[in-house]
C-alpha cells in the first residue's frame, strides 16, 4: 500500500487566525494533566462513561495517564472513539462526561476529562507514533460512503479494521465535513482536524474529493459496491425569504466560518447581526467580534430560555461582547447595491399561544453583515423515488446497526438525526461500521 497523503501539510495557514482564535480550553502542561488525573476517582461504574456517545472507558484511559502510560492512554479513547482528537476539543463536555463526573456530588469541580482525552491524543500525535490499529485481512467486500464528516470517518474506520474496502466520496476538497469547515477555530482548529484525519488514513481509507453524489453518481455507486452508507450531514442554511437577500453583506454561519477558518475572510465590519441562536450562530457571532467587528447583536424571534444553544455558549458569547435582542422577527432589508440596515419587529404572544408581530413596533438595526443561521435543510433529494424510507427529510435507520429500509444502504450523523454533535456521528458511524460488516459477512 502506497503512503497515504497528507492532509494536514496541505492544510492553510491564514495569517493571524491562531492569534485571533487561541484555544478555548488551553492543552495540559504535563506535571498539570498527571495531577487532574490523580484527582479522578477511577469509578467501576463510571457515569461518564455511560454519558459518552462512543462510551469511552474513561476511567481507563486516565488511569494510563496518572501511569504515565500515554501510549496506551491514546488507544483505550480510540479503540472506541477514532476521531478522539476532535471530541476532545469540540464536545460540549460540560453536559456529557464532565456533567455526569460523580465529583458534583461532592460538590467539588468535575474531572477535566476533555483536557485530559486531548492531552493524551496530542502526546500521540507529536509522538509520530502510527495509529495503533491495523488494517484487517481483505474480504473482497466494498462500501461506498457519502460524505467526509465524523460517521463516515467514523464508519470506514470499523470497516478497514474488518478488512473491507472504504472509499469516501465528498463534494469539498478537504476531508472532515463540519470538523475542518464548521467549528469555530478557537474550539477545532482546521489543521488539527486534518491532522487527525491523517493518522485515520494509515488504515488505508480512499478519498475522492470535489465529487458531487447525485441521482446518477449514487446509482453508479449502488451497482459498484456492496453496500453504500449515506453521512452527507445536512444541506444549506435556510434564508429569510425577504427581498434583497441576495445582496452583497448577507451570508450564512457555515460560509462565514468556513471563510475565516480557510483565511478567506480575514475582517469584520463594524455592525454585524446574526439570525438564530443556536451553537453555529454562537460560533458565527463570536468569529465576528475577534475579527474586528464594533457590534455583534444576535437576533432571535424567542427568550433566552428557548434558544437551543448550550448555557455555556451563551454565555462565552456574552463575555465576547455579544449583545442580543429578544423576541424580533425580520420584517425587511435596507439597501441598494450593499445592505444598510436591517428591519425588524417585536413579538407578541397571543392567546392560543402564536408569536406575532406587534403594531407599530418596527425598527431598524443599521448592519454590515447579517449572517443567517437559523437551521439547515435536509439533503436528501437524490434519494430519488424510494431508495430509503424518509420521515421529513430525514433518512429512518436502524439505531442498532445504522440499516435503512434498503438493506443495502446504511447512513449516520446530521442526515439521521437532525443535527447533533460530533460525538453523535462519530457513534451512529461507527455502530454502521459494525452493522455493515455483519450484513456483508452473513451474506
Amino acid at each position: 500500500m502506497s503512503e497515504p497523503t497528507s492532509f494536514y501539510a496541505q492544510s492553510p495557514t491564514p495569517g493571524d487566525v491562531s492569534a485571533r482564535f487561541p484555544d478555548l480550553h488551553p492543552a495540559f502542561e504535563q506535571t498539570a494533566a498527571i495531577a487532574e488525573a490523580h484527582r479522578c476517582l477511577y469509578c467501576f461504574d463510571a457515569p461518564c462513561m455511560t454519558a459518552c456517545p462512543t462510551h469511552i472507558d474513561v476511567p481507563k484511559f486516565i488511569k494510563k495517564i496518572a501511569t504515565g502510560n500515554l501510549e496506551g492512554s491514546a488507544k483505550t479513547i480510540l479503540d472506541a472513539n477514532i476521531l478522539g482528537a476532535s471530541c476532545s476539543r469540540a464536545c460540549p463536555v460540560d453536559v456529557l462526561c464532565e456533567g455526569a463526573c460523580v465529583m458534583h456530588r461532592y460538590n467539588k469541580q468535575p474531572i477535566e476529562i476533555g483536557r485530559l482525552q486531548r492531552f493524551a491524543m496530542d502526546a500521540l500525535h507529536e509522538s509520530g507514533a502510527p495509529l495503533p490499529f491495523t488494517p484487517g485481512a481483505d474480504t473482497g467486500k466494498r462500501v461506498a460512503l457519502i460524505g467526509g464528516g465524523p460517521a463516515s470517518l467514523a464508519c470506514a474506520a470499523e470497516l478497514r479494521r474488518r478488512g473491507i474496502t472504504a472509499d469516501i466520496y465528498d463534494a469539498r476538497p478537504l476531508p472532515g465535513g463540519l470538523n475542518t469547515y464548521g467549528i469555530a477555530e478557537y474550539k477545532l482548529p482546521l489543521a488539527e482536524s486534518l491532522r487527525e484525519i491523517d493518522l485515520l488514513s494509515q488504515l488505508g481509507v480512499t478519498f475522492h474529493f470535489n465529487t458531487l453524489v447525485d441521482a446518477a453518481k449514487l446509482a453508479e455507486l449502488e451497482a459498484s459496491y456492496d453496500a453504500v452508507f449515506l453521512g452527507m450531514g445536512l444541506g444549506a442554511i435556510h434564508k429569510l425569504g425577504l427581498t434583497g437577500e441576495d445582496m452583497p453583506g448577507v451570508t450564512n454561519a457555515l460560509d462565514y466560518i468556513a471563510g475565516y477558518k480557510s483565511g478567506e475572510i480575514a475582517t469584520a465590519p463594524p455592525k454585524v447581526a446574526v439570525i438564530g441562536a443556536g451553537n453555529t450562530a454562537i460560533d458565527a457571532a463570536n468569529a465576528a467580534v475577534r475579527l474586528g467587528a464594533t457590534e455583534v447583536t444576535m437576533v432571535y424571534r424567542r427568550g433566552p430560555e428557548q434558544m437551543s444553544a448550550f448555557s455555556f455558549e451563551y454565555e462565552h458569547a456574552k463575555q465576547e461582547g455579544v449583545k442580543f435582542l429578544w423576541h424580533v422577527v425580520t420584517a425587511g432589508l435596507e439597501g441598494s447595491d450593499k445592505l444598510e440596515a436591517l428591519k425588524l419587529a417585536k413579538l407578541e404572544t397571543t392567546a392560543d399561544g402564536s408569536l406575532v408581530p406587534q403594531q407599530g413596533s418596527e425598527f431598524t438595526l443599521p448592519v454590515d453583515l447579517i449572517v443567517l443561521a437559523i437551521g439547515q435543510a435536509t439533503h436528501t433529494e437524490f434519494l430519488s423515488g424510494d431508495k430509503v424510507k424518509l420521515e421529513r427529510g430525514r433518512i429512518l435507520i436502524d439505531r442498532a446497526t445504522g440499516q435503512t429500509s434498503n438493506p443495502k444502504y446504511f447512513a449516520g450523523g446530521d442526515c439521521t438525526n437532525g443535527g447533533r454533535e460530533v460525538v453523535d456521528a462519530v457513534a451512529d458511524g461507527k455502530r454502521a461500521g459494525i452493522g455493515i460488516a455483519a450484513a456483508l459477512e452473513a451474506n
